[in-house]
C-alpha cells in the first residue's frame, strides 16, 4: 500500500505554496479581530490597549514589537511548565507526524498511557478512571451530569465567589455575577457561603460556614443532593484558599445527604500550590470526582474528569462523546507535562519561589495602604486592593490603573475577584529565583506610579 498519495507528494514538492502569510502589523491584527470575531469573543479584553503576543519561552513573553514581559498569569494558568518547553514540543511533533487525531471510538495507545500515568498521581486505595475532553468547562458539565446520573438526585451545592467556567452548565455553578448570563441556567443549583477568611459574610472561622452549608441543604434542597462542587483554592475569585477543617466537614455533610464530592482542580492542580499535585490533599480528603484542565496540557486543548470507577459506571450504558476528547497530540503534551513536573522537581520549585514572591507582596502591603490583604500558596497568590482597610471597600478603579501599569513595567498579571479589585499572580511553575528581583522592582514601581 502506498504511504503517500499523489496529493501529499504534490504538497511536499510545493510546500511553499501552502504556507499562508501572517500579518504582524499591530493595527491590522486589531482590525481583523474586530471585523471577524463574534461579540462573545471580543468582550474578554483586559487591557485598555490590546496586548499582542508573538513569542514565548519558559516564563517570558514577547509582544509583536519585541517588548519582553515576565508572565505572572500563565495564559490564565494554562502554561504550567513554561512556553516552548522542549519536552512538550518534541512529544507533540512526534505524535503529529504519525496521526493528528484518533477519535475515541477507535483505539490508540497514547491516551490510555496518559490515563494510567495521570491516575497514578491520585490517592491510593481507590480505582480511578479518566474521561478526557477538551476544556475545563466541558469537564465541569460532565462531572455534574455524572453526579446526577450516579446518585439519581438533582440538586448541586456550590460556593459563592466560585468560578467553574462559562459554558451553560459550568456558569450555573459559578457564584460570580460577572460570568452568569441573564438567562435561565441549570435548575437545582444552590449556593452556600464561601468561607473566605478576609471577606466572608460570617467573618473568620469555619463553624459558621458549615452551619450555612447545613442551612443550604436543609432549606434549599429536598435534603438529598447530587453533589457539592468546590475549588480547594478559588482561582478567578481572587485566590481564596479554603481554611483547614472546612473541606473535610463539608464533604462529610455532602455524603450524608447522598451526594458526591467534586473537586475543581482546573486552576489549582498539577503542583501549582507547591505541596502536592492536587490542592485537595492538603485537606486530608479524597473526592469522588476531580476535574482537571488548563495546566494539564501546557496550553494544548485538554481537559479530564478523574473519577472513582464505580461512579463512572453510571454512564456505562449511555452514549456520551467528545469529538476531540483523548486527542493523541494533546495527550502526548499531557504526558510530557507530568514527566517535566516530576523530573525537574517543579512542585518544589513552586513552593520555594512562590514563598519569595509572596514575601514581596507582603512587604509591599506594609508600604502601600491600598493593599488590604495578601494571600496565596505556591504559585497561586494575590493582593487585594481596598479603599479603606477598615471597611474593606473594594478599590476597583485603583486596581484597573495598577493593572495597566504592571504591563508598562514588564509584568503580565490578572485583575480578578468578584469586584475586579484583586491582583492575581500565577506564573508558570518554571519561574526562577532570579526573577524575584525584577518582579519586586516592577510591582513596586507600578504601585508607586499609581
Amino acid at each position: 500500500m502506498q504511504t503517500h498519495t499523489k496529493i501529499s507528494s504534490s504538497i511536499n514538492e510545493n510546500l511553499d505554496q501552502f504556507t499562508l502569510p501572517t500579518d504582524w502589523e499591530t493595527d491590522a491584527i486589531v482590525n481583523r479581530r474586530e471585523q471577524y470575531f463574534a461579540a462573545s469573543q471580543r468582550a474578554f479584553v483586559p487591557y485598555s490597549t490590546p496586548l499582542i503576543f508573538k513569542r514565548g519561552q519558559d516564563q517570558y513573553l514577547w509582544d509583536e514589537k519585541g517588548n519582553q514581559y515576565l508572565d505572572c498569569l500563565s495564559q490564565n494558568l494554562c502554561i504550567s511548565i513554561g512556553y516552548n518547553n522542549p519536552a512538550v514540543t518534541a512529544a507533540v511533533q512526534k505524535q503529529a507526524e504519525q496521526i493528528q487525531h484518533c477519535t475515541t471510538m477507535f483505539f490508540h495507545p497514547v491516551p490510555a498511557h496518559f490515563a494510567e500515568e495521570l491516575t497514578s498521581k491520585f490517592p491510593k486505595g481507590e480505582e480511578w478512571v479518566v474521561h478526557f475532553m477538551n476544556s475545563g468547562a466541558e469537564a465541569i458539565d460532565f462531572a455534574l451530569l455524572l453526579a446526577r446520573a450516579h446518585t439519581r438526585n438533582n440538586d448541586i451545592v456550590s460556593l459563592t465567589n466560585s468560578y467553574h467556567g462559562a459554558t451553560f452548565g459550568a456558569q450555573s455553578v459559578t457564584g460570580i455575577s460577572n460570568f452568569r448570563h441573564n438567562v435561565s441556567l441549570l435548575n437545582g443549583v444552590q449556593f452556600a457561603a464561601n468561607p473566605d477568611q478576609y471577606r466572608g459574610i460570617h467573618g473568620e472561622g469555619v463553624a459558621p460556614y458549615l452551619d450555612d452549608l447545613d442551612r443550604t441543604i436543609h432549606f434549599g434542597t429536598p435534603g438529598k443532593i447530587a453533589a457539592m462542587i468546590v475549588e480547594p483554592v478559588q482561582g478567578y475569585g481572587g485566590i481564596i484558599e479554603l481554611p483547614q477543617g472546612y473541606l473535610s466537614a463539608a464533604f462529610e455533610r455532602t455524603r450524608a445527604a447522598g451526594g458526591l464530592c467534586i473537586a475543581d482542580e482546573v486552576q489549582s492542580g498539577f503542583g501549582r500550590t507547591g505541596e502536592d499535585y492536587w490542592a485537595f490533599t492538603k485537606h486530608n480528603v479524597v473526592p469522588d470526582i476531580v476535574v482537571l484542565a488548563k495546566g494539564i496540557g501546557n496550553g494544548y486543548p485538554l481537559g479530564a474528569v478523574v473519577v472513582k470507577r464505580h461512579i463512572a459506571e453510571a454512564m456505562a450504558k449511555k452514549f456520551y462523546f467528545n469529538t476531540y476528547g483523548g486527542n493523541p497530540v494533546s495527550c502526548s503534551a499531557g504526558r510530557a507535562v507530568l514527566s517535566v513536573i516530576d523530573q525537574c522537581q517543579l512542585i518544589g520549585n513552586a513552593k520555594t519561589v512562590g514563598a519569595e514572591l509572596l514575601n514581596v507582596l507582603r512587604n509591599l502591603a506594609k508600604k502601600y495602604d491600598v493593599i488590604g490583604d495578601v494571600r496565596g500558596t505556591g504559585l497561586m497568590m494575590a493582593a487585594e486592593l481596598v479603599k479603606d482597610k477598615a471597611t474593606k471597600e473594594p478599590a476597583t478603579e485603583e486596581m484597573h490603573r495598577l493593572f495597566q501599569l504592571t504591563r508598562e513595567h514588564g509584568l503580565v498579571a490578572s485583575k480578578s475577584g468578584a469586584y475586579k479589585n484583586v491582583l492575581r499572580i500565577c506564573p508558570p511553575l518554571c519561574i526562577q529565583m532570579e526573577d524575584v528581583a525584577f518582579f519586586e522592582q516592577a510591582l513596586d514601581a507600578s504601585f508607586a506610579q499609581m
